[in-house]
Parts: C-alpha cells; structure tokens; sequence
C-alpha cells in the first residue's frame, strides 16, 4: 500500500512538473493538442496536460536584426553593385509565423534580396548613392505586403555598403575629380570677374570724381575771371570818370591837346620800324605844321566833327 502510494505520488508529481510551463517576458509559446494547433502561451506560469499537449514552436517578440548578405543587383543603365543590408524584423503573430512559412527568417532574407535588386533596376546609378532612405522605404514596403500572411513585420532595412567595380569607382573619382575643378574654375572666374567689376566701379568713379573737379575748377575759373573782367571793366569806367572830371576841370582840355600833340609827334617817329611802306603827309618836316594839325585835330573831336577842314588824323596803328 505504502509502495502504491509512493508511485501515485510520484505520477503525480511527474505530471505537474511535466505539465506547468513558464514562459518568459516577450515571448510565445505555442502549443499543440494531439499534433493540432491548440493556444499561444502568455509569459508566466501555464499548466498543460502532460503527454497530451506540448511546445511546437517558441518565438521571441523581441525585434531582431538579421544581416542581409551581399548580393548583385543590376541598375537600370546596366551597373553592377555589390549591395548588402541589414533587416529589423518583428513578430506579430506567433500562430501564422509557425504555420505560414517555414523558417521565417530566412523566408524574409530572400525576399528583402529580391526586393533590393527590383528596386536597384529601376534607378540609375548616380541616384543610388544620393536615394538610399527611399530605396529602404520601399524595400520595407515590398517585403510587409508579402510577410504579413507570415506574422512578420519588418520594421526597417538599412543599406550598409554600395560597391560599384573598379572601373566605374575610378570613372565615378574622375567625374568627382572634374566636378571640383569645374567648381574650382567657376569660383576662380567669379572672383575675376568681381574683381573686374570692382575695379570698373572703381575707374568709374574716378572718371566721375575727375570730371566734377574739373567741372568745379572750370566754375572757378569762370567765376574768376567774371570778376577780374568786372574788375577791369570797373577800374577802367572809374579811369574814364577820372579822365573826364580831370578835362572837365580848369586846363584839363590844353593839357589834353598837348598830350594828344605829343603822340601825334611820337608816332610819325615809330612809323618806319612798323614796315617798309609807309604814307605819311605832305608837310612831315614841318613839326609845327603837325602839332597844328593834331591840335586842329582835337578841337574837332570835341566838337564832334572827328577831324578840322581839309585834314584827317591818318592811322596810327
């Protein structure tokens, strides 16, 4: 009896050992009943009926990075790469993930693959290297419309590296190579060409700045030269007021005509170092007959004849 006891004992504590489970945080356990999907354990502690149900699958929630290996992929004017990447996948369903596909990672490796290079062939090389965050947009986009049926989301994917061929790394060097001396020589030419500018604005203005001193000097000029002919003008009306109050006054009218006589005399002596011909009166010997004739002269100025009866002054000149 004691012996019975001991094995009922004994049963049953293989029984609960066999039958209490206890799944740890952030994953699922799933459970079949007779080889048939039954449940999805919860973390913690769960009984199941020993020999009767047992743990298929086990699936962590946790997300998981999986490293997509390097593949070629053809761009579409026909560039070969060498491209790899790396996946961030999550399970959301661990029923569909255990039935759906077999081996869902490997599942997805394949497909992010796939999807990599159709998305590659549709772009041309030079936008590979500049459009990486939409290549991984839409890589992502292809691979949830096919691993949804799965209970896999896939969260991100990230292109690591982008090898071209040699060939095309030294053409790509070159044409970078070219771009900075384009952008060097373009840099260079703007500088000359401000620098022209500059000196233009620069001329211009001195031009300009000559021109309104020149413009002032002239107004100057101008300005004094008015006032020296003004000056003169008034000096010679003030000589010419002197002049008249002088003959006006007491023997200003005999002091004029003996002056006026003397160069009357005076220049009948400079008339021969002016030229070679030369007309001169009848009576030039007669100094007295001349003097006459300056003073008949001048009495018919002042009275407004311009000469005496039968006589010109001749030109002096």
């Amino acid at each position: 009896m004691d012996v019975l006891l001991l094995v009922i004992a004994f049963v049953l504590v293989v029984t609960i050992w066999q039958g209490a489970k206890i799944v740890p945080q952030q994953s699922a356990w799933v459970i079949e009943r007779l080889g048939k999907y039954h449940s999805v354990l919860e973390p913690g502690l769960n009984f199941l009926i020993p020999f009767i149900d047992r743990v298929a699958y086990r699936h962590s929630l946790k997300e998981v990075a999986i490293d997509v290996p390097s593949q070629t992929a053809i761009t579409q004017d026909n560039v070969s790469l060498i491209i790899d990447g790396v996946l961030y996948l999550k399970i959301t369903d661990p029923k569909q993930a255990s039935y759906g596909v077999t081996e869902p990672f490997y599942a997805i490796s394949q497909l992010a693959q796939t999807a990599m290079r159709s998305e590659i062939g549709k772009i041309q090389l030079d936008k590979t290297f500049e459009e990486r965050e939409t290549l991984n947009a839409n890589i992502v986009q292809s691979i949830n419309q096919a691993s949804i049926v799965w209970g896999i989301q896939c969260l991100r994917y990230e292109i690591k590296d982008i090898t071209p061929p040699e060939n095309v790394k030294r053409a790509m060097e070159l044409q970078v190579a070219a771009e900075r001396q384009k952008r060097a020589t373009v840099l260079e030419s703007e500088g000359k060409r401000q620098s022209q500018i500059n000196v233009s604005e620069g001329e211009k203005q001195q031009v300009v700045l000559t021109s309104e001193a020149a413009y002032t000097d002239q107004v100057n000029r101008a300005k004094g030269e008015a006032q020296a002919i003004l000056a003169v003008a008034e000096a010679t009306a003030r000589g010419i007021e002197k002049v008249a109050e002088a003959i006006q006054s007491k023997g200003g009218h005999d002091a004029v005509a003996l002056r006026i006589a003397e160069q009357y005399v005076a220049a009948f002596s400079k008339l021969a170092k002016e030229g070679n011909t030369i007309l001169l009166p009848a009576n030039t010997g007669d100094v007295s007959a001349m003097v006459a004739h300056a003073l008949a002269a001048y009495k018919g100025i002042s009275k407004g004849t311009g000469g005496v009866e039968g006589f010109s002054l001749p030109d002096l000149k």
